[in-house]
């Protein structure tokens, strides 16, 4: 075979695999995965707005007031803060004006109540300077972080991860998110809790030992932070067990009242 029909054949079977080539381009286009089933979007309505706010992660700062971590045998001098998280669908909203029923859950015995401010992050990034930190901020809400003690005490007392007291479905409740351009940033302000009437949790968000813009700062050293992310900002003293038929009453000065009853 001469050098002319070597060049012709290697020149055919190129073209011949190109051609294959742009022929299976489109099949493995057609071919990508397909989920095998739909996972509910975790939302949370705003107030004023049609459009409702998605959900990324659920933040939550633990011992954030000094007379809580006391309660819980911490020391309240600022020490650094430490954070832990809820799986986004343990979301509940609760609506303004609204009883919502907030089952008891499994395996408890003591069940507690811990109302708190929750922050709802617009944008976000790694090592966020504490001064602008608050304009990451999209809104706030009334927020319940419910909180199954026996389970994590237990857990605690063995040096275990105590997720299983925290994170668990219908453990993170919240009222509706507003605007900051309606409500302005909370620095101060009564937070309370009662329980069938009685008060039991009262006190003063700037009693809060790291304030939003501080946890926001903290936790982006240690992830990147971005939009849909909410943080709860802690919760004052006074927590304390829950029962079925208990209506309990959060109030948080500057938003609408968030209520639940245990079912």
């Amino acid at each position: 075979m001469d050098n002319i029909d070597r060049r012709t054949i290697l020149t055919t079977g190129a073209l011949a695999l190109a051609g294959a080539a742009a022929q299976t381009a489109p099949a493995r286009a057609q071919s990508a995965p397909k989920t095998l089933f739909a996972v509910p979007a975790v939302t949370i309505p705003i107030v004023g707005a049609s459009e409702v706010f998605p959900v990324r992660r659920i933040y939550c700062i633990g011992r954030n007031y000094a007379a809580h971590a006391i309660e819980r045998g911490s020391d309240p001098t600022r020490e650094p803060p430490f954070f832990f998280q809820k799986p986004t669908d343990a979301i509940q909203n609760v609506g303004i004006g609204e009883v919502a029923e907030h089952p008891y859950p499994s395996l408890t015995k003591n069940y507690h109540h811990e109302v708190e401010l929750v922050a709802a992050l617009k944008s976000g990034g790694t090592n966020i300077p504490a001064d602008s930190a608050l304009d990451h901020v999209y809104g706030y809400a009334v927020g319940l972080d419910m909180t199954r003690r026996d389970l994590q005490n237990a857990q605690a007392a063995e040096k275990k991860p105590w997720e299983i007291g925290k994170s668990f479905d219908h453990a993170a409740v919240i009222g509706p998110i507003h605007p900051v351009s309606k409500t302005g940033h909370f620095t101060k302000g009564a937070i309370s809790l009662a329980v069938n009437g009685t008060v039991r949790q009262n006190s003063d968000m700037d009693k809060m030992i790291w304030s939003v813009a501080e946890q926001i700062a903290k936790l982006s050293e240690a992830f990147e932070l971005k939009a849909g992310d909410i943080i709860y900002s802690g919760t004052p003293e006074n927590v304390g067990p829950v029962v079925k038929g208990d209506v309990l009453l959060c109030k948080l000065q500057g938003l609408p009242d968030m209520s639940i009853r245990i079912v």
